[in-house]
């Protein structure tokens, strides 16, 4: 009688913690979200929650002045850089830090910190910083009702991670070495190996072509490129280079072949590149 009563008893409690167990899926107060951008050569990663003001007055209030933020919601915010990069004016190894920053009326503080693993501030240390500088406030150009970061003025080697909450917009700059990264690459694979690859060539006499370096070694990349193998974009560059080197009948002449190689492979915005090139030329 007693086992019955015992098998009986852990019949009702299993089935009962099972249905404790049960969860009803309900949508988060501050969605967690993550966002990815390749900046020059490094991939960047925002890792954050998301609240909404839901009427409260944000700064100064909600997010008190000249205090440790965790920069969104729940866990901190974190930042990945899957190389080495440049913030605030130091050089900040690959990996994974906790962003925190400390509003101001005017300025904030940001903050990357060593530990990722805490809720939000609670625990924060500034001896686990690794990081920390000034940046101005500014206002934003329209309100945010959720906090936001994002990505903006992306150029070849860096790009500004913006926080935008409320009125508030705060940015400051992430950068990535890509000329050394790209110079040792075109001195292994072109220059050292003394490659004869049509595309390899393109490539180094494009960079080269873009960031203004030697342009005669730009020209004999190019030349040997399209000499090989003319394409419309690869002859269209060579027309660029010899330009830039005083060679006005040979870019003319060059052009001109690229705008037919154009309208061959139906590519009608090569042949508009083109002909506002042959136009500077006549």
């Amino acid at each position: 009688m007693l086992n019955k009563f015992k098998i009986a008893f852990l019949i009702l409690f299993l089935s009962g913690s099972a249905v404790f167990a049960q969860q009803i899926q309900m949508p988060q107060a501050s969605p967690s979200a993550k966002i990815s951008q390749r900046v020059g050569l490094t991939d960047v990663t925002v890792d954050y929650s998301r609240p909404s003001a839901k009427g409260r007055k944000i700064f100064g209030e909600l997010v008190p002045y000249g205090q440790v933020w965790r920069t969104g919601a729940n866990s901190a915010t974190t930042l990945s850089f899957s190389t080495d990069v440049t913030i605030g004016g130091k050089l900040v190894p690959a990996g994974s830090y906790a962003l925190y920053t400390i509003p101001g009326k005017s300025d904030w503080t940001i903050v990357l910190s060593k530990n990722t693993q805490l809720w939000g501030a609670i625990g924060y240390n500034d001896k686990d910083d690794f990081h920390r500088f000034t940046v101005s406030s500014g206002k934003a150009s329209k309100k945010f009702e959720t906090f936001e970061i994002s990505f903006n003025n992306i150029t070849d080697n860096s790009s500004d991670l913006s926080l935008s909450w409320e009125n508030t917009r705060v940015e400051f700059t992430i950068s990535s070495e890509v000329d050394p990264i790209v110079m040792a690459d075109i001195k292994k694979l072109v220059i050292d190996a003394q490659t004869t690859d049509p595309g390899l060539l393109y490539q180094a006499a494009n960079y080269y072509y873009t960031n203004r370096k030697d342009m005669n070694q730009a020209y004999t990349w190019i030349k040997e490129s399209t000499d090989k193998d003319p394409k419309y974009w690869t002859v269209h560059l060579r027309a660029k280079v010899e330009l830039a080197l005083g060679m006005k009948t040979e870019a003319y002449n060059s052009a001109m072949k690229s705008k037919d190689l154009a309208k061959e492979a139906n590519n009608p915005d090569y042949v508009a590149l083109n002909e506002r090139l042959i136009k500077t030329l006549k």
